[in-house]
């Protein structure tokens, strides 16, 4: 077992700076950045028509989910109206219910096919674009008239022909990717507010 001496400063700046690098990246990929800007158009046009946005994701992607909702729901920058905004990863009871009756793949679609109404959106997380309870509930956004929005890694997975925004970090790495996703979900909290409730001057 490593001393915990020989751990220098040197080593944990490296590891900072590959996260530092990933988001350069991230601020340069026009495709990125681009489809960024439409999730919050999106959002912000639903919102306003009095729809809601869900969200979706396994483990670290859970919590993005929760911390999300949490920003929307309560405040990001300063004082505002509430946004409609439920994360589906949070009710032990009715996700192991759904686990427990129709299988784990189901634990997000069942409370889409409960929740989601024509006009809302569905904000995915997938690290890998291809988990399979992910998967099922874009599938059956679609089919419920749900607009969908996509987060994973390069390439996007199985995703990406069930989203109508697709958004890849680029990275194989999946802390490099939940790392994105985190600064990608807070520009994103931060933009739908700013839109919603321009604050005042």
């Amino acid at each position: 077992m490593a001393d915990l001496t020989d751990i220098s400063p040197n080593e944990v700046a490296a590891a900072i700076r590959v996260s530092a690098e990933l988001l350069s990246r991230l601020a340069e990929d026009d495709a990125v950045c681009a489809a960024t800007a439409r999730a919050v158009a999106l959002v912000c046009e639903r919102l306003r028509a009095g729809n809601k946005l869900l969200i979706c994701g396994n483990g670290g992607s859970a919590a993005d989910a929760q911390h999300w909702a949490g920003e929307l729901v309560s405040r990001f920058n300063y004082d505002r109206p509430g946004l409609a905004a439920i994360a589906l990863t949070t009710d032990s009871s009715i996700l192991t219910a759904i686990g427990n009756d129709y299988g784990y793949e189901r634990s997000f679609s069942r409370q889409v096919e409960a929740l989601g109404q024509p006009g809302d959106v569905l904000f995915a997380l997938s690290t890998s674009g291809r988990s399979r309870n992910i998967i099922a509930a874009l599938t059956a956004a679609r089919e419920r008239g749900i607009a969908t929005v996509g987060f994973a890694g390069a390439g996007g997975g199985d995703m990406p022909a069930l989203c109508d925004v697709m958004i890849c970090v680029p990275s194989s790495s999946t802390p490099r990717i939940q790392e994105g996703h985190e600064v990608l979900g807070h520009t994103i909290c931060g933009m739908i507010e700013a839109v919603m409730f321009p604050r005042q001057a």
